[in-house]
């Protein structure tokens, strides 16, 4: 967790600047989002194109899908792959309802 400072700044983890690409000198948007704030860098069109790091990425998002992949159950209904969570939806919309 990140600690705002007297002046009102915040240091981004270095993990999640690395992950979506922040660096030092890059301006960010703050966005406010109902009770909480989104940050949004500055749009990747503006930053020059650097094919290694993208197919880094593409490898990485790759390999967490197939990861993904082998480790969930997987069941057929309807004919389409859905995740086994072990509720349904009807179960979510009678939550909260008094019996």
């Amino acid at each position: 967790m990140a600690r705002v400072t007297s002046k009102l700044q915040v240091t981004i983890p270095k993990a999640i600047a690395r992950r979506y690409g922040i660096e030092p000198g890059q301006d960010v948007e703050w966005l406010p989002a109902g009770d909480a704030i989104r940050v949004v860098p500055e749009a990747a069109a503006d930053r020059p194109v650097d094919r290694h790091r993208r197919l880094v990425l593409f490898d990485q998002a790759t390999e967490r899908q197939r990861a993904r992949e082998r480790g969930r159950p997987v069941s057929e209904v309807g004919g389409t792959e859905t995740i086994d969570r072990g509720w349904r939806r009807e179960d979510l919309y009678q939550r909260g309802i008094a019996g």
